[in-house]
């Protein structure tokens, strides 16, 4: 009777833990929540080092977990159809609880058409590993017009 007893009681206290884990930071689905615009204005001095400019607006931005560290994933909006070689470049800070990112697009050889939103979206991504994202607080893609970051 005292084995089933505790049995149970090992049991219920099992299954209780497993919600906390759900919320925790231990949890790699929670470790940054979600990404906010911010409206700045850039002043390109990294030109020398990479002659693409930024793209236009920075739409989205997403951290997806991975069983190596975490994939981040943005979405940015240039000006016009045709910009090509996405590039996240990162930023040298002194700061290690940062990520920070300029999203880099090369501009196509033509003029081409505005068109839809939709037709002009281009994705960016890159992955980071563990044991960088130990100690990063907040990651930031910087776009032209403006910036996202997401914050664990």
């Amino acid at each position: 009777m005292k084995r089933t007893i505790l049995a149970v009681l090992a049991i219920s206290l099992t299954v209780t833990a497993c919600g906390r884990i759900r919320d925790s930071r231990v949890n790699p689905f929670n470790w940054f929540g979600r990404d906010r615009s911010e409206a700045v204005e850039v002043v390109d001095e990294a030109f020398l080092r990479d002659p693409r400019p930024f793209v236009s607006q920075v739409l989205s931005l997403k951290v997806e977990p991975t069983p190596e560290g975490a994939i981040i994933r943005t979405v940015g909006l240039p000006t016009i159809q045709g910009y090509w070689n996405a590039e996240l470049l990162e930023v040298d800070r002194d700061d290690p609880t940062t990520l920070t990112y300029e999203f880099r697009v090369t501009p196509p050889p033509v003029q081409t058409a505005q068109s839809t939103q939709r037709s002009r979206e281009i994705i960016a991504a890159r992955a980071v590993s563990t044991s960088r994202l130990n100690k990063v607080r907040t990651i930031t893609v910087i776009g032209q017009s403006n910036r996202r970051a997401v914050k664990r």
